[in-house]
């Protein structure tokens, strides 16, 4: 049995300084916005025989595309980012491409205006921080029949920060990517911290409903860190079996998957890890700390 609680201060030691990290990389680096966002084109292309990326750059940047960014995929297709065109530039584009390249199948093709991207960009930041304040509100109601020695409403709190840690450090991740490997974020970011929060919280319920559980056999005659840390080990095979499950088939996706979902598989890779760090031993220790310094404010007469 690991002393988990016993050892709170080194878990939620660790669990700061990687927030802290993320927080720094965040604000220091920003995001790369993609085309999602800011507006552009998006092309997908394979050629019937190899060709140098160099050579497609320069003919794309010789006939008005700007900003081209480029990147070559498992099948042998390339991704082709830049600014936006209008569908005769697509067109002229294609067949200077094809006179002097040769023929290539045109995989996808989408351009987004930068006015539609910073709509995305507001619904997207709206409904995460939703979605973040909706579950923690289902946390604090779904313990509201548990409400001693702990309010129900601390389990949401604390669920909310446990969602937080969880979604603020693939994002820092990839915010020190954007800046070193030109990493740009889109809707498929957003949608993996959504996806990230969803598998976090579900860990982290289930931790805290065995905690529940043992609380209503105990009916305090077992101290409250007691309690959580045989509810923590009870429930910890569980959580890294799942999650080591969810891990290996997301490694699998990241290396043989698609190029345009590797950094969507990459998040939420790194969120699985984070968030199963945090159900186990930053979400029940939390609450052992935060209970023993209310007793220090409030203490019992």
């Amino acid at each position: 049995m690991i002393n988990v609680v016993g050892k709170r201060k080194i878990f939620l030691g660790v669990a700061a300084v990687m927030v802290a990290a993320a927080l720094i990389s965040i604000f220091y680096f920003g995001f790369k916005e993609g085309i999602d966002f800011s507006g552009g084109t998006l092309w997908q292309v394979k050629f019937d025989k190899e060709i140098a990326q160099e050579e497609i750059v320069n003919i794309l940047k010789d006939n008005g595309a700007e900003g081209v960014v480029i990147n070559k995929s498992g099948d042998g297709s390339h991704l082709l980012r830049f600014k936006s065109i209008s569908e005769e530039e697509h067109k002229k584009i294609s067949s200077v491409l094809e006179e002097k390249e040769g023929s290539f199948k045109e995989l996808s093709f989408q351009s987004i205006g930068p006015s539609v991207g910073k709509e995305l960009k507001t619904k997207a930041v709206f409904g995460v921080v939703f979605v973040l304040l909706a579950i923690s509100i289902y946390v604090s109601l779904a313990f509201l029949k548990v409400s001693y020695p702990i309010k129900s409403w601390k389990y949401g709190v604390v669920a909310l920060l446990c969602l937080f840690h969880d979604v603020v450090i693939p994002a820092g991740v990839l915010a020190w990517l954007g800046e070193y490997k030109g990493v740009e974020i889109d809707t498929n970011f957003v949608v993996a911290l959504l996806v990230i929060a969803g598998f976090s919280v579900h860990d982290t319920i289930v931790v805290f409903d065995r905690i529940r559980e043992k609380l209503g056999l105990a009916r305090g005659r077992e101290q409250l860190s007691v309690v959580i840390n045989d509810s923590v080990n009870e429930t910890m095979a569980r959580s890294i079996n799942t999650s080591l499950t969810l891990a290996i088939m997301l490694l699998a996706l990241y290396f043989a998957g698609p190029i345009n979902l590797q950094y969507f598989v990459l998040t939420i890779l790194i969120g699985t890890v984070v968030g199963t760090y945090s159900s186990i031993f930053v979400a029940s220790p939390f609450l052992v700390v935060w209970h023993s310094l209310s007793k220090r404010v409030h203490p019992v007469k």
